[in-house]
This record gives structure tokens, sequence and C-alpha cells, in this order.
């Protein structure tokens, strides 16, 4: 038997904040970038709204100083992703945060006492549930506003995705990238197709700027026929990761096995985000693709089974993710499983943690660690959410948020320019689209489970302050109703965004 031979991931050095790479079609305008951008005015610096744009549902931020005119809104190009319902022009913003640390104590931050009036009734609503914890957190000072169980855990469901970006920006850097690889046996005619991990690689044409297995095929076909052979034997090594590969939720339309090689998260259908039919073995569906990609490019490979390659494979061709920063965004703004766990994953990998669901949280949790985190309590079972055993406070994730909006942290800025915007992109798209005030203002992590409902992001309120918070909500003896839970939170959002409070 061959030994397998490990890929150890490149970490990236971070020394400035992500740049971004052109995209396709226009969201928000400043409303909607308001609550990340206000990082950048500080230094007087446009940054990127997020580099990715597989749906059209990102902007870039040259929008930015468009959306500036006093006279209002543009009109917001709708997507796939994009409600039908989703207003067309959005009012333009005020002037937010003169400066983190520098000119943004100008106007005062909102009062704790005035908070607390505006926000307990709100989160009193019964049709949250019994459990309600909430915090409120000044971004530019770092300050605690409003605190309501603040260190109590809870099921945070999706907002876990949170804490699992911050981890992989931190351990790896938002430059990293996730690579696909074919290798030769050396003495053989043996193709190795071998999994790095990247949960976009896709097999659909257009590619629109991921990872694609034509590219891949087409690059080891040339490599293939300089070597003058057109007939190979393929297999597919998936020995990166260790530990089951099915999620503890069992199978489920929400993810995928978790392996490090797949094509378009195993989905059985053409969609890119949400719920889907999955192959029951994506490894092997992706490999099966890749044969008959080599076959278009003139090599015929036989029916591709498992294996190893050997520390005496030659490398034939690869292919890379689009960086980290951008698989973030995508994770985030679409509640993204499949790309939480394999990122999740990652950061074992660098960590040097048994790539597996355990290993996973260890590796996140001592990533947060580093970072001077509140984590009394916290528990961390998986890196999307969707495990009942994951456990995190307000108090965490508002904490999380914070950092990712520190000046000394511009690796963490994707965690931010990620959230989907209220009312225009991701699992926001279809909400708050009755709330002018809060449309393309309100950036924030949804979270769902039976009996959970969560929501973590950021606002700007009517002052220009740029504010972080968390609400979670839950009832694991009565479960609320979740459509009347989730606009209970949006309205509590909202009353931020309006809030003066002084």
């Amino acid at each position: 038997m061959r030994v397998a031979r490990m890929v150890k991931p490149h970490v990236a050095r971070v020394t400035r904040a992500v740049r971004p790479r052109a995209v396709r079609m226009t969201t928000p305008q400043l409303t909607a970038v308001a609550t990340t951008v206000g990082l950048a005015l500080a230094a007087g610096v446009v940054t990127s709204a997020g580099p990715w744009d597989s749906t059209g549902q990102r902007t870039a931020e040259r929008d930015w100083a468009a959306s500036r005119t006093p006279e209002g809104g543009t009109d917001h190009a709708r997507t796939s992703g994009t409600h039908r319902t989703s207003p067309r022009p959005a009012p333009s913003a005020a002037s937010v945060l003169a400066g983190l640390g520098g000119e943004a104590g100008t106007t005062p931050a909102p009062a704790g006492k005035a908070l607390a009036e505006v926000l307990d009734p709100l989160l009193a609503d019964p049709v949250l549930g019994s459990v309600r914890t909430a915090v409120v957190v000044d971004v530019a000072t770092g300050k605690r506003l409003y605190g309501k169980g603040a260190d109590q855990v809870q099921t945070p469901a999706s907002t876990t995705k949170i804490a699992t970006a911050v981890a992989a920006l931190t351990a790896l850097g938002p430059d990293h990238r996730v690579q696909t690889r074919s290798v030769l046996e050396p003495d053989t005619k043996e193709v190795v197709l071998v999994g790095g991990g990247d949960p976009t690689l896709t097999a659909r044409k257009p590619a629109d700027g991921w990872a694609d297995l034509s590219t891949l095929a087409e690059r080891t076909a040339t490599a293939l026929k300089a070597r003058h052979m057109d007939h190979v034997t393929l297999s597919y090594d998936t020995s990166l990761y260790s530990g089951p590969g099915l999620h503890p939720i069992g199978v489920n339309d929400n993810i995928a096995k978790v392996t490090p090689l797949m094509a378009d998260e195993g989905r059985l259908d053409h969609s890119t985000s949400g719920p889907a039919g999955r192959a029951m073995d994506p490894a092997a569906d992706a490999a099966r693709a890749f044969a008959d990609l080599l076959h278009d490019h003139g090599v015929t490979a036989t029916a591709p089974g498992p294996s190893k390659a050997t520390s005496r494979s030659q490398a034939l061709a690869s292919v890379s993710s689009p960086p980290l920063s951008a698989l973030v965004e995508r994770m985030l703004t679409n509640s993204d499983n499949d790309i939480a766990e394999a990122l999740a994953r990652q950061v074992a990998l660098a960590a040097g943690e048994e790539p597996s669901f355990d290993g996973d949280a260890k590796a996140i949790r001592a990533q947060l660690k580093k970072l001077g985190l509140p984590l009394t309590g916290a528990q961390f079972a998986d890196g999307s959410g969707l495990n009942r055993a994951d456990r995190l406070s307000a108090d965490l994730l508002t904490a999380l948020l914070a950092k990712a909006g520190d000046p000394a942290h511009p690796e963490l800025r994707p965690v931010l320019t990620g959230l989907p915007v209220a009312g225009f992109t991701g699992t926001l798209s279809a909400r708050y689209t009755d709330a002018p005030t809060a449309t393309g203002v309100v950036r924030a992590k949804t979270g769902t489970l039976t009996g959970v409902n969560t929501l973590a992001g950021t606002v700007v309120d009517k002052d220009g302050r740029l504010l972080a918070f968390a609400f979670l909500t839950s009832d694991a003896a009565n479960p609320p109703n979740p459509l009347e839970a989730r606009a209970a939170l949006d309205h509590a959002a909202t009353a931020l965004v309006a809030c003066g409070c002084r």
C-alpha cells in the first residue's frame, strides 16, 4: 500500500487589507456598505466590499463614490439572489464614522440606558421564545453599550460562521488559496486527482472565477500528451481529511458529505446556494466528471476509484480557489454550510490538528484565544452551526465583529464585508423590504434552527456610529414560529438604526 502524501496548507502573511477584483453586477450603495467602509473612511481610503461575485451579489466599492450624491440612491441591479420586492433606490447615507479612534468621538455613542429603553421591550416579545440574550458594542471604542445575558451561552445556529471566518482568516490570511491537483505516479499510467479541500471547485461553465475541473482537465491532458500518454488509469485521493465525513446532523439537503474533493458542493441541481439534494459520494462524482473532461481533451481514462498519491508522484497540473477572503464572503452571505466546514478543516490543518470535526473545534477555539476573545463557556462542535452542541455568547459574537473592525486586523475585514445586506443580498435579501431605514444599512449574519433564531452584525445608527450587535433567542420546549421570530429580531436591528439613544 502506498503512503499518502499530506499537503500542508501555505500560511499567507498578512500585510494589508485585501484589495478587490472586478465584479460584474452592483448591489448596495453607501447605505449598504456604510457599516463596513466606515472603517476605511477613517483613513480616507475606500476598501473593497468583497472580491467574490459568483452570483452577482457582491459589489465593488467603486459604487461607493457614486452613491454619495445628496439627492439619493441608485438603482440596485437585481440578481437571482436578490428578492424581487427589494426596493429600487435606497437613500444615500449621511457621512458616517469620521474615524475609528480619531474623530469618531465628535458624536457621542448611544447611552446604555436609552438603548435599554428601546431594546428591552422589543426583546421581550414572546414570539422570540423563553431565552433571549443580546449585546450592542460601539465598534469605534470597543465599549459595550448594552447587555442582556451577555455572557450566557446559547446555541448560535449559523452565526457560528462568524467565528469560523475569524479563525480561518487568522490562521491562513485572506490571500490563502486552496489547491486541487492532478499527479502522475512514476513508472505507471495512473493519474491521481488530489483533493485539497476547495468547496467552490466547479464542473460548470462558466466558472465565474472559481477553480474549475475543466481547466484542470485541459492542463492535465496537455501534460500527459507531452509525455505521449493518451490513455490512463484514473484514481482520486481524499486522504487530506480524517474522521467521519457525514455531519452529525445526518444526510441533509443543507450540507454534503465533508470531503476534500467535490464539485459544486455535490449539488444534484443547478443551484449555487441554499438547500439542495446532494450526491452520496461527492468525491467519486467529481472524479467521474474529471474523467469525462479528460476525454473531451483527448485523453481516455478508466472509471475512477479511490487511491492515495505517493510522495514520489509527479505534478501534472493544478487549479487554485479564489483567495480565502472570497470564500469567507460567499460563506457568510449565503450561509454556505459546505464552505464553512471546509474552512474549519483548513484551520485544523494550519494548526496541526486532526482535520475532523473534533480537530476543527480545537483549532477554531485556539485561533480565537490568540485574539484575546471572551471564550468562557463557548463550545465549538462544527464550523457551520448546524450542530446544536455549539454554544456561543452574544458577548463573543460582538467581540468577533468588533475585532473584524479593528484597524489593527485588516485581514479580518471580509468578516464584515461578507455579511448579508438587509433587503439586498444573501439570507437577508427577502427581509427588511418593508423597513426603509434599515434596508441597505443593516448587515447581519442570520441563524435558524428549530427553536433557535439569531442575528448578529453591524448597523450605522442615525448619528453615524458603527455598532455591532448580537441577538440570540431560543426555546427548546416551545419552538417559536421562525417567521415571527425573525421579524422580531429585524425590528430590534431596525430600532438600532433609528436610535440616537442619548
